[in-house]
Formats: C-alpha cells, structure tokens, sequence
C-alpha cells in the first residue's frame, strides 16, 4: 500500500525513520506492515499528521507502536507539532504487506 501525502520529499524522510519502528509481537516494521496509510505536512504551522493503522484494534501494543511512531516523527521533524490518528477503516489485511514484509512473514 502506498503512502498517501502532500510532499513525496518530506513523506520519504519520515518513512525513513518509521522503518525503525516495529510490531514487536510480528518482529516487522511498521511501514512493510503496511500500518501507515497517510503523513501530511503543514509546513506553515509545522504539523504532521500521521494517519495509521495497527493490525487489529485489539492489538495489545498499539499504545507501544503509537507512541515509538510519535518518537520517530518527533526525531525526524523536532520542531514540528505530531499528530497521530489510528483508524481502521479500511481494516489491516494482508494484502498491505510490502513486498519485503511478505517475504519476511513467508507470504
């Protein structure tokens, strides 16, 4: 799945640094999961909207991959105000897999 923004350069930044933050129960990171489905940018007020997912709602570490997501946008924008907004719809499916996350979970 790709990740939905309004500045590719800003987006590919963040993603860097997204993909040092992992499901610990998969042991995959969060962008090969698939779990970010947007990142938006206003550049005049300094936001950051991050719109995401986790693999179900009931995940147990969802307080744990929401909060290492904000301390990695945090680390790539400092000076910038991150929101973070978990939604569900559309459901995680396999299906948002990355090719690399479908390699590592053998699908």
């Amino acid at each position: 799945m790709d990740v939905k923004t309004n500045n590719s350069e800003k987006c590919d930044y963040a993603l860097q640094d997204l993909y040092n933050v992992y499901d610990p129960e998969i042991g995959l990171n969060i962008v090969d999961l698939g779990l970010i489905y947007e990142i938006y940018f206003d550049d005049i007020d300094k936001k950051l909207t991050c719109i995401m997912t986790l693999t179900t709602q009931f995940c147990p570490m969802g307080d744990a991959i929401t909060t290492d997501t904000r301390n990695s946008l945090t680390q790539s924008f400092p000076d910038w105000e991150i929101t973070i907004n978990l939604v569900f719809d559309p459901a995680w499916s396999f299906s948002m897999l990355s090719p690399d996350g479908r390699a590592y979970l053998g699908r």
